[in-house]
């Protein structure tokens, strides 16, 4: 019976092209409500919860720093427990949870403090431990589902095509990417715009609503899907070669090959010279009273292809590091949004920008840029040389940190004008007051911010597929995650050290509450000093890296570096 049984379910197709739309469309209903919530949370906590700048920020910025450490826990229970799917479909309703008890803050009185004078912020009561309770519940709830559903979501899809070909694995991954940018493209401008025009409560709404969708949307076709079992981790085996290697250190590295355990399918028989204290993990030990070694424990014995993957992470720690600097410039959009909530918004027919909406020009940029460089820069650099070339991996990366010095540059000359502005037309006091000076001042900021994002994330991405083994593949994507993660605590410190240390002698901080009173400008060129001297560190661990580096990926050999 139990034969007959299975072999009916053998003959019922699973997985294919017929479930990747609900994969896809869970992914993107998530994206848009994400995306819309970051840029507007600042103005909701400043209009609803009466919160300082400082402390808007520092929470804005922990709850994104755990929303991108998430992933990192979720990739790891998903891969060593629960697997793919029971990952996304819990991930999917916790953050369906986060968002409907954001909505309820909107809908009840109580769960907000009473409402204060919004021109000068005066008189306002603070939210109490309970109001701050039921707020921070909902960030981590919607957290919590970005952790499911982020780094789970593009693999669950290739799991759906494992047994297709590989030219329409590529073109599902064009796909994935390309619906997950409209749906972050649809979280700042439309979404946005209704929150803006319609109020917290219809916004919100919304914004519960998608997540509702996205979460039936995910389970219709669930007896459909190809649900791969959990096996172990990558960075449980990271931990097992740390422990291992400590265990043996006492031990002396073997003088013959024969004395690594390297495993029957392992593409690594003996490990390298290079980090030699963690070869001690692959030392083939003998139990006590035992006549033969003890391979099947991965608590005592490691393969030499564990130990040289733990290696390959080792090596790129620094040229990692150098990303997060890029990352806490990268992070500074909560400012822009109230300053370009003070500045003339309007175009053609009257229409008015929402101020959130305004860092879409980066994540436009973005694809523009991919475009120009693969159909323009490119092609004319192959034709001048006369033979095929491209901008290396580290140029690219280089670049990008570069342009990220003058993009903070540019922010703090353009809020010294508007600072200008301020003093010009008396509006000092009134944090709120409207300039008279054109929105469209930002553009130029948000360009070149998000060419370098094309330049340096994209080029990490291509330097992990590039340096990691295949059994890798999927440590760049929790690396970035990582560096997004640290970037945002870093940056909450930075912030909260130049309020308490700039603030003396009666004077308002560069970042005081009200923006007309304080130094924005005098932030950013302390952000493009960092980001200068950011570039100045890659360049030397780019350096080092290349100089011990003797990986030689076979698809790139035959073309010439610029």
């Amino acid at each position: 019976m139990e034969k007959g049984v299975l072999q009916n379910s053998s003959k019922m197709p699973k997985g294919g092209f017929i479930t990747l739309p609900f994969i896809i469309a869970n992914e993107v209903l998530e994206k848009v409500p994400s995306y819309a919530l970051v840029p507007t949370m600042m103005i909701y906590l400043r209009c609803h919860y009466h919160m300082t700048i400082a402390a808007g920020h520092t929470l804005i910025n922990n709850w994104q720093a755990f929303t991108n450490f998430a992933p990192i826990l979720g990739a790891f229970f998903a891969d060593s427990y629960m697997g793919r799917f029971i990952t996304i479909g819990l991930g999917s309703v916790a953050s369906f949870l986060g968002v409907g008890i954001l909505w309820l803050t909107t809908l009840l009185p109580q769960t907000r403090p009473p409402p204060c004078d919004s021109i000068t912020y005066t008189t306002c009561e603070s939210a109490t431990p309970g109001q701050m309770v039921v707020l921070v519940c909902a960030l981590f709830f919607k957290s919590i589902g970005a952790g499911g559903i982020r780094p789970c979501s593009m693999p669950f899809g290739a799991d759906q095509l494992s047994n297709t070909s590989k030219k329409n694995l590529e073109s599902y991954f064009g796909w994935y990417y390309a619906a997950a940018s409209l749906g972050g493209w649809l979280g700042l401008t439309v979404l946005v715009y209704v929150i803006q025009t319609y109020g917290w409560k219809v916004g919100y709404g919304v914004c519960t609503f998608l997540m509702f969708l996205a979460t039936v949307v995910f389970y219709i076709p669930s007896t459909l899907y190809v649900k791969q079992k959990a096996s172990t981790s990558l960075f449980t085996g990271f931990v097992q070669v740390l422990v291992v290697s400590y265990k043996n250190r006492k031990l002396p590295l073997p003088s013959e090959s024969s004395g690594y355990h390297h495993g029957p399918d392992s593409q690594v028989t003996v490990p390298s010279e290079k980090l030699r204290f963690l070869n001690k993990a692959c030392i083939i030990r003998y139990a006590d009273g035992s006549d033969g070694p003890t391979l099947d424990d991965p608590w005592r014995v490691c393969t030499a292809q564990k130990v040289e993957e733990l290696k390959a992470l080792l090596k790129v720690i620094p040229i990692w590091s150098t990303g997060i600097m890029k990352a806490i410039a990268g992070s500074q959009h909560l400012f822009p949004v109230l300053q370009a909530s003070t500045m003339n918004r309007h175009i053609v027919g009257g229409f008015e920008i929402p101020a959130a909406s305004l860092t879409v020009v980066i994540y436009l940029t973005v694809m523009v840029w991919i475009v120009l460089y693969e159909r323009a820069i490119i092609p004319l650099a192959s034709k001048i040389k006369g033979k095929q070339v491209y901008l290396s991996v580290y140029l690219r990366m280089g670049l990008g940190l570069f342009l990220t010095v003058i993009a903070m540059g540019l922010t703090a000359m353009v809020e010294n004008v508007r600072l200008h502005e301020v003093n010009q037309e008396f509006h000092i006091k009134y944090p709120t007051a409207m300039v008279n000076m054109s929105a469209m001042w930002l553009l130029p900021q948000y360009i070149v911010m998000g060419i370098a994002e094309a330049l340096s994330t994209l080029g990490q991405f291509e330097f992990y597929h590039r340096v990691f083994p295949k059994t890798m593949s999927s440590i760049g994507n929790s690396l970035f995650f990582l560096s997004l993660s640290m970037a945002h605590l870093l940056n909450s410190a930075l912030f909260n050290i130049v309020n308490r240390t700039t603030a003396r002698d009666g004077q308002p901080s560069w970042v005081a509450d009200n923006i007309n009173e304080a130094h924005y400008d005098y932030y950013y060129w302390l952000l493009a000093g960092l980001s200068l001297l950011n570039v100045f560190y890659y360049i030397i661990c780019s350096r080092c890296y290349e100089s011990t580096s003797d990986v030689v990926d076979e698809d790139y050999v035959s073309e010439d570096e610029l």
